[in-house]
């Protein structure tokens, strides 16, 4: 996604109340770090960085006291019962440097007719450039049959971007629903029945 752009302000008070007094004002407390610079304290917008966050790996562009700082999230607390954003630890990245982050799978497309897909993993560590960081890795299982796994290291990745991990671990894997499976045994119970069935009036006879 693009840059998300947000105007912050720098907070000189620390700790927990200071935190509940700028949630109070209606920001969110965070920290920008990295690059060996001291940590800054910042108060950023509530909804624009909610907004953003609802976007993997987003690039921030903060402008805090006439300077432009690029950061990622790199770790965001929220409240467990309503989901508020509560603080974020702010990155700082620049243009053409490598980070690891995790990328999200997104499965298009449909499987082989009467198959289902199982996701085995949900996101893949990468090596990626800061300033061109994917939101997604598509995964596509048109057509695939049952018996088909997919491995992460055959997943196409972007332009570049390193896979970081065991490039042989089961991405995703395709199979035949166990119902569909059941079906077969007692269809052909069924027939069986409907031959027995057929040969006893013949059998009768002849024991008469």
């Amino acid at each position: 996604m693009a840059e998300v752009k947000l105007a912050v302000t720098a907070r000189t008070e620390f700790g927990k109340g200071a935190a509940r007094r700028t949630r109070r004002a209606g920001l969110i407390p965070a920290v920008i770090y990295g690059h060996g610079a001291a940590p800054v304290h910042v108060s950023l917008p509530t909804h624009e960085t909610f907004m953003a966050l609802k976007h993997a790996n987003a690039l921030f562009s903060l402008e805090l006291e006439g300077q432009t700082v690029l950061a990622i999230a790199k770790d965001v607390q929220r409240d467990s019962m309503r989901g508020d954003v509560e603080h974020v630890d702010l990155l700082i990245v620049r243009s053409g440097e490598k980070v690891n982050v995790e990328v999200s799978i997104r499965v298009v497309g449909e499987t082989f007719p009467g198959t289902i897909h199982m996701l085995e993993l949900q996101n893949l560590h990468l090596e990626v450039e800061a300033t061109h960081i994917p939101g997604s890795i598509e995964l596509d299982v048109s057509g695939l049959e049952a018996g088909t796994q997919v491995r992460a290291g055959e997943l196409a990745l972007p332009e570049g971007a390193t896979l970081l991990g065991d490039a042989d671990v089961v991405v995703l894997a395709v199979s035949i629903p166990q119902a569909a499976e059941e079906e077969e045994p007692e269809e052909a119970e069924a027939e069986v029945a409907e031959d027995g069935a057929a040969a006893a009036p013949a059998g009768s006879a002849v024991e008469d």
